[in-house]
């Protein structure tokens, strides 16, 4: 996934379902288009119950039924931002963990990291959410921040 490994430069977007991750990927979407980069929208999934995962160990298991729908907001949320299904280029990931730092792992191997204003769980008034704030304080590679519609 990284830079060296394609054509172009590789565009993560954090995708919720909510309407600032939607025009997150609407945003990274134009910008694709204008540098011909890959975009991999990722969505993720953590059960706070579980607690922290330790290294080499596994994360409890996904029902079919949730893989299913956030397999489902991913295409849906692809398809409107792109227009089609997920166009040549364009894969999207389901993972496990804590969003921030799903997407600051990301990061890692990207060019790009771009997130929305706020996700589920704002609280209201908050200009950033905390993971906005985190991926911009703790991303290996540069951040948009992309404020909703």
């Amino acid at each position: 996934m990284s830079a060296a490994d394609s054509a172009g430069p590789v565009v993560v977007v954090g995708v919720d379902g909510s309407a600032e991750s939607l025009a997150a990927l609407g945003w990274a979407a134009r910008y694709a288009a204008a540098t011909s980069a890959s975009v991999v929208a990722v969505s993720c999934w953590h059960d706070p119950a579980a607690g922290m995962i330790p290294p080499g160990g596994e994360p409890p298991a996904i029902t079919g039924e949730v893989r299913a729908g956030m397999e489902e907001t991913l295409s849906k949320a692809v398809s409107d931002a792109f227009g089609t299904a997920a166009p040549a280029g364009v894969t999207t990931k389901i993972a496990y963990g804590h969003p921030a730092q799903v997407l600051v792992d990301f990061s890692r191997d990207a060019d790009l990291l771009v997130v929305g204003r706020r996700g589920h769980g704002a609280f209201t008034g908050m200009m950033l959410g905390s993971v906005s704030i985190h991926c911009v304080t703790a991303a290996e590679c540069p951040v948009v921040v992309v404020q909703g519609s």
